[in-house]
């Protein structure tokens, strides 16, 4: 029978493998893994390959599948824990955002490198570290593994899973699970450990608005026909009211837990100029995880360097909308058309086009896998309780995982930290903080097991 290993024991063991999960993730930091650039496809393979080898490492047996020939890689894999054990799934993805401009960095965004107590470099947090942290716990517990562990580590997530259902229904049974920990999100501060609870959704629209055939001459024509520049702009700034919330009627709100957000740390993770006003009403966390947003976060208009003196006749915007749990991508997507039909000024032309939707996420925190994550993460964290917090952002693949095993408790979890940056310049992970996470993971393993 698996002996139940104390916490000294388990804390002991991960600060023992802890030299050898950096230099594990360091070399998975160098692999340039970026699923959006088609030039690097080859390094996303080579990601795949280097993860297989870490668990195969482990004792799991594992192989890399895909949906399809020549889909992105996912790492599939098991090791069995004692007879009648509960059945865990690990969640990680081994792809990265593309890095922009490496001058933004104050290192190589693919050479790993440790400041003030951070590991920067592009995957260091996301979701890198995600992985190693499945790992880790594994590494741990060795031979004494109280559960069964089974894996998923995805190749696609930040091209936004499109083979990600596919994939679930394909391997469904080697899949299945008691418990899916998903280490793709983070903790509410340095020492303030969470549970991620809700996320919202989105959907992104490009708007295009047309008011003449052809551009014309701005002298000849301006102050009589509309221009498209002129129309987007009346029909866009329709979509807020006057405190800066949505003005769509029927997008769905809600409310959110009490937790405080301190105003400097608002200030100081936002990047908000000196002098800023928020938006919108209704507290900070409320704003932020449990009501909708609306963004124009593109727009197609001449430049301003060698502009002319025209009238231009089309011009696009792209607009994402943020869904607060309890709505849906369909309802948010025609209320926005609705709206747009609506306050359309001057009979401009309006073409609607969907780009892409993620459903918003609101997961019931109780029972006795949160119970055991609650119990880990105090521990982990010398006695400060987790929270439950809301994401303001959307990890559309976790609806895909309630919907294929609905009987499992999913636990969101993760490594990252306010300043940690994802997807920005200098992403960087807190070494202090990740090695709590990798005991706090390693204590859930054991707390699920029915001895602990």
């Amino acid at each position: 029978m698996t002996s139940v290993l104390s916490t000294d024991e388990l804390r002991s063991r991960i600060a023992e493998a802890l030299p050898g999960l950096r230099r594990d993730l360091e070399e998975l930091v160098r692999i340039q893994s970026v699923s959006a650039d088609p030039e690097r496809l080859d390094q996303v393979e080579r990601s795949a390959e280097a993860t297989l080898a870490l668990f195969r490492a482990e004792g799991f047996d594992a192989e890399i599948v895909r949906a399809h020939a020549g889909g992105p890689p996912a790492v599939v894999g098991e090791k069995k824990g004692p007879e009648g054990a509960p059945v865990v799934l690990l969640y990680a993805h081994h792809d990265v955002q593309p890095e922009n401009d490496p001058a933004d960095w104050d290192s190589p965004p693919f050479e790993p490198t440790e400041r003030d107590g951070r590991l920067y470099g592009r995957g260091a947090a996301d979701d890198k570290a995600g992985i190693v942290t499945h790992l880790a716990a594994a590494r741990a517990l060795g031979e004494d593994l109280p559960v069964t562990l089974r894996l998923f580590i995805e190749g696609e997530e930040e091209v936004a899973s499109a083979t990600l259902p596919e994939l679930l229904q394909k391997h469904r049974e080697r899949l299945e699970a008691d418990v899916i920990v998903i280490a793709d999100s983070g903790n509410w501060d340095i020492g303030v450990p969470a549970l991620t609870t809700s996320l919202r959704g989105l959907i992104r629209v490009d708007v295009e608005v047309r008011t003449l055939t052809h551009a014309v001459h701005s002298g000849m024509w301006g102050g009589l026909a509309p221009d498209a520049i002129m129309a987007i702009t009346r029909l866009l700034s329709t979509l807020w009211d006057e405190q800066g919330d949505p003005a769509i009627k029927g997008l769905v709100s809600g409310p959110a837990a009490d937790v405080d957000y301190p105003e400097d740390r608002l200030r100081a993770e936002s990047g908000a100029i000196p002098g800023l006003d928020w938006i919108g009403t209704g507290s900070a966390v409320e704003r932020l995880w449990t009501k909708p947003s609306v963004t124009v976060t593109g727009l197609d208009a001449p430049k301003v360097a060698g502009a002319s003196n025209t009238l231009v006749p089309v011009s696009r915007a792209r607009i994402t909308v943020r869904t607060a749990p309890g709505d849906t991508s369909d309802n948010a997507v025609r209320r926005l058309q609705d709206h747009l039909a609506e306050h359309t000024p001057w009979g401009a032309q309006v073409t609607t086009t969907v780009v892409d939707t993620g459903e918003p996420i609101a997961i019931p925190a109780d029972g006795p896998a949160y119970d055991a994550a609650r119990r880990a993460f105090e521990d982990a964290w010398d006695g400060t309780r987790p929270i439950d917090m809301g994401v303001g952002g959307s990890i559309p693949f976790i609806a895909e995982f309630l919907e294929t095993f609905p009987k499992a408790s999913v636990l969101v979890t993760g490594v990252e930290d306010p300043d940690t940056r994802a997807h920005g310049a200098n992403e960087g992970l807190h070494l202090a903080e990740w090695e709590r996470v990798l005991l706090a993971e390693t204590l859930l393993l054991r707390n699920l097991h029915p001895g602990s």
